[in-house]
């Protein structure tokens, strides 16, 4: 399979295309559903810490623009998600310089993003946040949180980066291995500057940023490894013009997509925040628990992606339709069934991060407000992972954009004009979840989306 003798295939990748479609992609989605499990659990256990040990003003702070990192962040992680098409495609086709050359490629726009995004965080934090109408009692505690938590942006962008790399050459163990440390000491370090050491907001965001390091540590002293696929060389790190192009045609559209997307969760939470803290609380520890929902179609549309552009960059089309077919169907059966379990026990998850009655009370109406749709949101993520593995990253972005993005926002403030109720703010994610599914179904049953690489491979070629 690899042009280059000299390279190894080392039993830390996975080709994906031989073997069972069906106990691949479960092999695959596994570990990324344990380390989205790790992951939002020092995620949680942020905010629970947070609440329990510093009040509900210092919660609403951490909650107050979760969206705001999202936005931030979600721009540069569609980059990773580029440049993991590119090398998911390359490596399926054999062609291991290719490889080499995208990987470098994208560890050197991981440092370049980062830089800018420290830089924006920390400038703009505040007018950002009074923008989105934070809360004035929670806004210096804001401030000093989002600004720690961009300080250390380096570590989460080339983070993603090397997760990025390791999971399109077919290895989803690793990251897991090194999310579920970076989890424990997050989460240790949390007791001790909270707990322990009594100190403010900010330093929630200090311990993860020096978690990220840690993971971010694991995965270069991995990637460092010679001999391999994937192997990096610290003088090798710039920009191949060719590999640029590719990881920025496929990266700019999932950039743009996760942008828009976190843009009108913005336009949301700024009108969520008008209605005082405790609704800001109550979306913060909703956000939180939703998260649980998106595991299973975090993971297996991640494992969609690679599977289908490593098989169709082998050329392998109908293999890429059966795996696309069970991928989806398992994130959307798997959402559904936290979505249910979620409708029920609301309160008393709401209630794990804030006991106000209040804050109970509006974080449980959105949870039953959209909780039972979760199977159209893992319909459309799922979709949109099958464009990006076939090369089509456009098609989700337009959907996205004109859907999530500006139906959302022009759905919101015309109701908010009428009607002064929140519940209608909370409406807006299951109405434009069902118009974006119906969309992306027409388009996955009628669209010749599985020769999306042929026409650029032949190309090539020529």
């Amino acid at each position: 399979m690899s042009r280059n003798a000299n390279v190894k295939i080392s039993r830390d990748t996975r080709d994906m295309t031989h073997g069972n479609p069906y106990s691949l992609i479960l092999a695959f989605a596994l570990p990324i559903f344990l380390s989205q499990v790790f992951q939002q659990l020092y995620n949680t256990a942020d905010a629970f810490i947070v609440g329990k040990h510093l009040g509900t003003e210092a919660f609403a702070a951490v909650s107050s623009s979760g969206t705001l990192i999202f936005l931030m962040v979600s721009f540069f992680t569609g980059g990773a998600m580029g440049a993991g098409v590119v090398i998911s495609r390359y490596f399926g086709a054999g062609d291991r310089d290719k490889v080499s050359r995208a990987i470098h490629t994208a560890l050197a726009l991981g440092i370049v993003c980062s830089g800018i995004l420290t830089f924006v965080g920390v400038i703009f934090t505040p007018q950002l946040l009074t923008w989105m109408k934070t809360d004035p009692d929670v806004m210096p505690e804001a401030v000093e949180y989002f600004r720690f938590y961009f300080l250390g942006s380096f570590a989460m962008v080339m983070y993603n980066i090397c997760k990025g790399i390791m999971n399109a050459v077919g290895d989803s163990r690793r990251p897991l291995y090194y999310l579920i440390f970076s989890s424990l000491i997050n989460i240790a370090l949390d007791w001790l500057f909270i707990d322990g050491f009594e100190w403010g907001v900010w330093s929630a965001a200090a311990a993860t940023v020096i978690s990220q390091f840690a993971s971010l540590v694991l995965c270069m002293i991995h990637l460092l490894r010679p001999g391999q696929v994937f192997s990096v060389s610290l003088r090798r790190i710039r920009f191949h013009g060719d590999m640029l192009r590719e990881i920025v045609r496929y990266g700019l559209p999932s950039g743009v997509q996760n942008s828009v997307i976190a843009l009108a969760n913005v336009i949301v939470q700024t009108n969520i925040n008008s209605f005082g803290k405790l609704a800001t609380s109550a979306y913060g520890a909703h956000s939180k628990i939703e998260g649980f929902a998106f595991l299973p179609i975090t993971s297996f549309n991640m494992a969609i992606t690679t599977f289908i552009s490593q098989n169709l960059g082998a050329g392998k089309h109908e293999r890429a339709k059966i795996g696309a077919r069970f991928g989806i169907i398992a994130a959307v059966v798997l959402a559904e069934l936290v979505g249910i379990v979620y409708y029920r026990f609301a309160p008393q998850f709401v209630g794990f991060f804030d006991n106000t009655a209040k804050v109970v009370e509006y974080g449980t109406l959105q949870a039953r407000t959209a909780s039972l749709f979760y199977f159209l949101l893992a319909f459309s993520h799922s979709v949109a992972a099958v464009c990006r593995g076939a090369g089509k990253a456009f098609v989700p972005m337009l959907v996205m954009l004109s859907v999530w993005c500006v139906f959302r926002i022009a759905y919101i403030t015309v109701v908010m004009h009428f009607y002064d109720s929140i519940v209608h703010i909370y409406r807006a994610y299951p109405i434009t979840w069902a118009i974006s599914s119906v969309i992306y179904l027409v388009y996955y049953l009628k669209s010749d989306w599985i020769h999306g690489f042929d026409e650029k491979m032949t190309k090539e070629k020529i």
